[in-house]
C-alpha cells in the first residue's frame, strides 16, 4: 500500500504547483452567451436547483474526484464533505484502491458520510482494475465505506500508459465493465480524467446502462503532464512529454455527447475555471459541472475556504442567469448565444 500512497502524495504535489495544465483550452471561451439588459428577474431568486442521484441540490455542482495519501486525504475530504453539506452540493471521493487493498478506509470511512448527511457522494474505483480481480463484492464494499450513492469508475488509459508503473494491460475492460454496471443494485458513473469522452464511447457506455457520464475533457490537469513531471527516468519523461495536449476539449465534448445521449445525465468537469464557466457547460448540454483542481488549493486550507470559493461560483453562476434572462437551469439550457 505504501507505493500507491507515495504515488498518490505526488499526484496532489503536481497538482497543486499548477505544472500540470493542460496545453490544450477546454473551449469554454469560444461560447459567449447573448447579454440581456433588460432582465425580469429577482438575482436573488433565481432558481439554480438540479436533482442528482435522487437528491435535491441547491445548485448543479459536483466536487469532483481528488485524492492524495491517507493522512491528507482524510483531512481533504473531511472539509470538502462539511462544504458540500452546507452548500447542497454533490461529492465525488479520489480512488479507494489502497483502502480496499488494505482492508480498511483511512481517511475515506462514515465520519465522511456523518459529515454531509444529504450530500450525494460518489465511490470511486479505476477501469484497469476491473480485470484485476475486482468485482460486485468489490464495489459493494467501497460503496459501504463511505455510504455512497454511486460508484464511480474512471477512465484513465493515457495516464496508465505514461505512468511508471501504471497498468496498461486493458483487454477485456470493457466487458468487465458492462458486467458490473448490469449486476451492481447502485448506480454507476464513469467519468475520464482529463481526455475526454468521445461521443462514440459515450453512446457505447448508456448502452451498457451507466447512470451518468463525467465528460472530464481536455482544458484542466493533463495527467500524462503530471506522471511525466514525476518520472524520474528521460525516456519517460520524453514519453510522456509528447501527450501535453491530448484529448477532446470539454465544451466539445459536452456538445457532442449530448447530441449522441440526448437523454443521458452529463456532468462536465475539465478546465472549469468559474461560475461562467459552469453556465456555459450546462448551456452545451451539462446537467452538472464538476471542479477538482480548482478548489483542490482551498480543501487544503479549511472547510471555509472551500465554502467561499463555491460560493463565488454559485454567485457567478446566478449572475450569468440573472444577465441572460434566465430564471432557472432549465431556461439558461435555452438561452440566446453570439454567432
Amino acid at each position: 500500500m505504501s507505493r500507491i500512497v507515495n504515488r498518490k502524495d505526488q499526484h496532489l504535489d503536481v497538482i497543486l504547483s499548477g505544472e500540470a495544465q493542460h496545453r490544450r483550452d477546454s473551449g469554454f471561451d469560444a461560447v459567449r452567451f447573448v447579454h440581456e439588459a433588460l432582465p425580469d428577474l429577482d438575482h436573488g431568486k433565481i432558481d439554480l436547483g438540479a436533482d442528482f442521484l435522487g437528491r435535491r441540490l441547491k445548485a448543479p455542482l459536483l466536487i469532483s474526484a481528488m485524492t492524495g495519501g491517507p493522512k491528507r486525504a482524510e483531512a481533504i475530504n473531511a472539509r470538502l464533505a462539511e462544504a458540500a453539506q452546507q452548500l447542497g452540493i454533490a461529492l465525488a471521493v479520489g480512488s479507494q484502491r489502497a483502502a480496499l487493498e488494505a482492508g480498511s478506509s483511512p481517511g475515506l470511512d462514515m465520519a465522511l458520510r456523518l459529515k454531509a448527511p444529504d450530500t450525494p457522494i460518489l465511490a470511486n474505483i479505476g477501469a484497469a482494475q476491473l480485470t484485476q480481480g475486482f468485482g460486485v463484492d468489490e464495489a459493494r464494499r467501497v460503496l459501504d465505506m463511505i455510504a455512497a450513492d454511486a460508484l464511480v469508475v474512471h477512465l484513465n488509459p493515457l495516464q496508465e500508459a505514461c505512468q511508471p508503473e501504471g497498468d496498461r494491460d486493458w483487454w477485456g475492460v470493457g466487458a468487465a465493465l458492462e458486467s458490473l454496471v448490469r449486476a451492481l443494485d447502485a448506480p454507476v458513473v464513469v467519468k475520464e480524467t482529463g481526455a475526454g469522452i468521445s461521443a462514440a464511447t459515450a453512446r457505447r457506455l448508456i448502452d451498457m446502462g451507466v447512470a451518468a457520464i463525467d465528460v472530464a475533457g481536455a482544458g484542466g490537469s493533463n495527467w500524462a503532464t503530471v506522471e511525466g513531471l514525476r518520472a524520474e527516468d528521460e525516456a519517460e519523461k520524453a514519453h510522456a512529454a509528447a501527450f501535453a495536449d491530448w484529448g477532446l476539449p470539454t465544451a466539445a465534448a459536452i456538445a457532442e455527447v449530448r447530441t449522441a445521449c440526448p437523454k443521458a445525465v452529463i456532468i462536465g468537469s475539465g478546465g472549469v475555471r468559474d461560475g461562467v464557466d459552469a453556465a456555459r457547460a450546462i448551456r452545451l448540454g451539462a446537467d452538472m459541472v464538476g471542479q477538482a483542481a480548482g478548489v483542490l488549493a482551498a480543501a487544503t486550507v479549511s472547510t471555509e475556504a472551500v465554502i467561499e470559493h463555491f460560493q463565488i461560483v454559485i454567485r457567478q453562476l446566478r449572475t450569468v442567469c440573472f444577465c441572460t434572462g434566465s430564471a432557472n437551469l432549465t431556461a439558461l439550457r435555452k438561452a440566446p448565444l453570439q454567432d
